[in-house]
């Protein structure tokens, strides 16, 4: 039976008030009454005026799919992994939109059941709830204090960012019923200092063509398509059966979206995803990337209007990493610090095939024509592969588009495929690593690398400068300073370390449960290691214990670090943003003490201050 047919036929039971052989509907609770249909059938209907339907979850369990009625038509279809012997926690289903309408859910459930009786059993039924406002207070341990995250349920790529009049717009993969991967929809959040983040309604959801994948956000300033001068244009993937690129414009600053009549805009015969558009300003036309996921490359293509476009040209066969899909890409050009020159920076995310597993974001530098993307090689003659951040929760890395002066403002997905979905936390899943400003600068070894810095808007979450110390002789005993204990633990760090008269400089964070991170940097090697095998929970997933190690792109045997610590992530910057590391963490009790001890030779530890934080 097709879908036009199903949706007669459930109207019309509707309307007739049917039980459809089953003893009287009951309620759930006030204002929701339940009709089983079936062992894996069921109608629930809206007969109060509350504004949501709270969805009882398992995550233990398989999607529910769940077609959404409203006065007899199918409006959308979601996916909630119901609760079945249990409820994990709720989600929250708006029905303002259809204030004065019937509104009717029709319910198939995937667990195998022997009868009725028993599948009437199931917790959902006896949990569903209607009410008027949302609990939205966090009942999460881990969730961080000063780190943008999804109100409640999954997120992962951020995606479509820009700013306009004084604000950042930041929207993101989300699954609006779960805290897990599914349903994807932009969520949207607004800052006007990179710190603060006010939540908004969802911004685009699925649709007929399919869920919405990543892409990009630009501001139309000459009108090129025909939405309205300084109109926000959104272009995504659609991802039904196949992956479409689509557009939807926004007129009230990118708080709601029109989906584009004339979508798909651009198809292909083969998997791609993730469009990022810009103006570019020297051609006077639009320039897209496209991510070929499964053929490991990246696409391009130009248009005078965002709406047809024109083939270019490709980049990636057999270069850099290539063992996972590509995705999310992003491409900008910036100036080479200290000389005139400028370059075009390809930001490329894989999963896997990160450096330590799973997901990373690697780079290429090079130059591009509108058409074309050369990269530079190394001295060998061959283009090396680059790492944005050498941790292993850092990806989906793109930019903001139409940042204030000249900047070129970044922020990642702070997670890993190989255990997203695992991590110790309920009421929501992910959250974005801190934004960062990127620039160029040309190595020890004279290749030309991509430095990331935290945002100078970072400074305003400083609260107190609790330690202090100018210089002190680092050897083989320890050397202990106690950290903030306000707020969670969470501080900022900062230190200069020189190694010149050591081998290995170990800094150790650790509290009084025994959990500790160690890093290490190697004045030989010139590296920096992150060791967070034994930093708290770990067994959740057997890809979570790790070691990340990063060049520090010096050759002097000294380095500077400064360290953002929230209650589930450390981000380490080495040298202004030459080198960094993104890990999450989960301690069972804030780290209470930092401490440095040296092998091979005294090190020496100067300019220590160390700052509690707040996120008011």
């Amino acid at each position: 039976m097709n879908m036009k047919k199903i949706t007669r036929r459930l109207a019309t039971l509707m309307l007739c008030g049917a039980t459809f052989f089953t003893p009287a509907a009951w309620a759930a609770s006030d204002g929701v009454e339940v009709n089983h249909l079936g062992v894996n059938n069921t109608l629930v209907r809206v007969t109060g005026n509350g504004n949501y339907l709270l969805f009882p979850v398992q995550e233990a369990n398989d999607d529910a799919r769940i077609h959404v009625l409203v006065d007899g038509n199918i409006v959308e279809t979601i996916y909630v992994r119901l609760a079945r012997s249990k409820t994990d926690y709720t989600v929250p289903y708006d029905l303002t939109p259809y204030k004065g309408k019937h509104v009717v859910f029709e319910i198939v459930t995937p667990q195998g059941r022997e009868s009725l009786r028993e599948a009437k059993e199931d917790a959902c039924w006896k949990g569903l709830e209607l009410v008027d406002a949302l609990d939205t207070i966090n009942r999460e341990k881990y969730r961080p204090a000063f780190h943008h995250t999804p109100l409640y349920g999954w997120m992962n790529d951020p995606n479509g960012m820009f700013y306009k009049d004084g604000k950042w717009h930041l929207y993101y993969q989300c699954n609006p019923y779960g805290s897990k991967w599914q349903n994807m929809t932009w969520g949207h959040s607004v800052s006007s200092d990179l710190i603060h983040w006010e939540h908004k309604p969802n911004a685009i959801k699925p649709n007929g063509l399919g869920t919405v994948f990543s892409g990009s956000c630009a501001i139309d300033a000459r009108n090129t398509a025909g939405f309205g001068k300084d109109a926000v244009v959104a272009m995504y993937t659609s991802a039904g059966t196949s992956q479409m690129q689509s557009l939807a414009s926004s007129t009230d600053d990118g708080m709601t979206f029109d989906i584009y009549a004339g979508n798909p805009t651009l198809t292909l015969e083969s998997e791609a995803r993730d469009p990022n558009m810009f103006w570019n300003e020297k051609l006077g036309e639009w320039n897209l990337v496209l991510a070929h996921a499964l053929d490991h490359e990246m696409l391009f293509f130009s248009s005078p209007d965002m709406k047809k476009w024109t083939w270019q040209g490709r980049f990636g066969k057999g270069i850099g990493a290539q063992d996972g899909v590509w995705e999310c890409p992003d491409l900008f050009e910036l100036p080479v610090a200290g000389s005139d020159e400028t370059k075009w920076v390809l930001l490329c995310n894989i999963n896997p095939g990160g450096p330590f597993g799973g997901s990373a974001t690697q780079y290429f530098v090079g130059d591009f024509d509108g058409k074309t993307f050369k990269a530079d090689t190394g001295k060998d003659g061959n283009i090396p592969t680059k790492w944005l951040d050498y941790g292993k929760d850092h990806y989906a890395t793109v930019s903001w588009s139409d940042a204030p002066d000249n900047r070129r403002t970044v922020i990642g997905w702070m997670s890993n495929w190989q255990y997203a979905a695992d991590v110790p936390t309920l009421q929501y899943r992910s959250a974005n690593t801190l934004p960062r400003e990127v620039g160029l600068f040309r190595g020890a070894d004279g290749e030309i690398y991509a430095s990331c810095t935290p945002s100078p808007e970072l400074e305003g979450l400083r609260d107190k400068q609790i330690r202090k110390a100018e210089k002190a002789n680092i050897g083989r005993k320890s050397c202990a300073y106690s950290l903030p204990a306000v707020h969670d633990g969470i501080c900022e760090i900062l230190f200069d370390m020189d190694a010149r008269k050591s081998k290995v400089v170990a800094m150790t964070l650790s509290n009084e449960e025994g959990d500790k991170v160690v890093m290490k940097y190697d004045a030989e090697r010139h590296t920096l290691s992150f060791d967070r095998r034994e930093s708290g929970l770990v067994d959740f997933s057997e890809n979570f214990p790790a070691v990340t190690v990063s060049p520090t792109f010096e050759d002097k045997g000294a380095i500077s670090l400064r360290l953002f610590i929230d209650r589930s992530s450390i981000e380490v910057f080495g040298d202004g943003g030459r080198f960094v590391m993104t890990n999450l963490v989960f301690p069972r009790r804030p780290y209470s003490q930092l401490s440095f001890s040296s092998e091979g030779g005294n090190a020496r530890l100067s300019n220590l201050k160390v700052y509690s934080l707040i996120n008011d």
